[in-house]
């Protein structure tokens, strides 16, 4: 008999936009494979007529509460409550705020949402996903020296959400499938700038995963070298041969996460810049 899965409610409070709470507790529960959590999200949560509401939602369905608020009244309220009520709560922000706190000497400003303020990095986000987007699947080869990484990889190696968490990142990221049969732009053969990256995978990986692309379009591929092993090994093959030829980096993102891939591809970003700096 298969295990069942057993559900429980999770809260998260923040007077921000949410996004820490959603990351820390969706990697919280992801530890847990026979429990799923049901959330509730409560962003921008500043007024105690915001909190009340949400207490009553808390009682109405109790579980588990993690929350960022920064106001004394707020989290004295919230806090109360969940002792009366029996639930566990907590401030996921206090244990690094009391490092920060230590080592700095001093108390934090206390800014509701201040890691979202329109700053340069904030800037340099967009302007990262607006090159992004704007040179997805080889578009725009003509500055592909414009940017910090070109990702060449063969069809269904994660190309474009690879690109997109990286931009997300402030790195300006390039995307070129390579395809047989089909030069790869000489942009890319002569670019200076940027880290080049091939990304590969298995043979039996790419097979299954564009099978299910297929079927997902209702295409049929079985007249094409699309969904054959033999066709895809040697793509893989190439592939690694070319990145040799040209010194670039491979990645092979056979069982890697986009996550997971992202910080690979970070790591090698933050040598290559290291290199440049120290050229000798």
């Amino acid at each position: 008999m298969k295990n069942r899965t057993t559900y429980f409610h999770l809260h998260m409070i923040s007077d921000a936009t949410g996004e820490t709470l959603i990351a820390v507790g969706r990697a919280a529960a992801a530890q847990y494979v026979s429990s799923a959590a049901v959330e509730h999200v409560y962003p921008l949560v500043r007024k105690m007529e915001q909190l009340d509401d949400i207490l009553r939602s808390i009682e109405d369905a109790p579980g588990i509460v993690l929350y960022t608020l920064l106001a004394p009244d707020l989290i004295d309220r919230l806090e109360r409550f969940c002792r009366s009520l029996g639930v566990p709560s907590v401030n996921i922000l206090d244990p690094v705020m009391t490092v920060f706190q230590s080592y700095l000497g001093s108390a934090s400003s206390g800014r509701a949402g201040a890691q979202h303020a329109l700053n340069s990095e904030y800037f340099r986000r967009i302007e990262a996903l607006n090159f992004t987007i704007a040179h997805d699947d080889g578009q725009m080869t003509q500055d592909l020296d414009e940017a910090d990484i070109v990702l060449a990889g063969i069809s269904r190696t994660s190309k474009t959400p690879t690109s997109m968490y990286l931009a997300n990142r402030g790195i300006k990221t390039a995307n070129v499938p390579i395809v047989p049969g089909i030069p790869i732009p000489k942009e890319l053969e002569i670019a200076k700038n940027p880290l080049v990256i091939g990304l590969v995978a298995s043979p039996e990986r790419l097979v299954q995963i564009r099978q299910n692309r297929m079927l997902g379009l209702n295409a049929d591929a079985l007249d094409s070298g699309y969904t054959d092993k033999a066709a895809i090994a040697k793509e893989v093959v190439q592939t690694r041969k070319m990145c040799a030829k040209h010194g670039w980096e491979v990645l092979d993102v056979t069982r890697r996460s986009i996550e997971e891939t992202a910080a690979a591809i970070l790591s090698l970003y933050q040598a290559h810049r290291e290199k440049n700096r120290n050229p000798d």
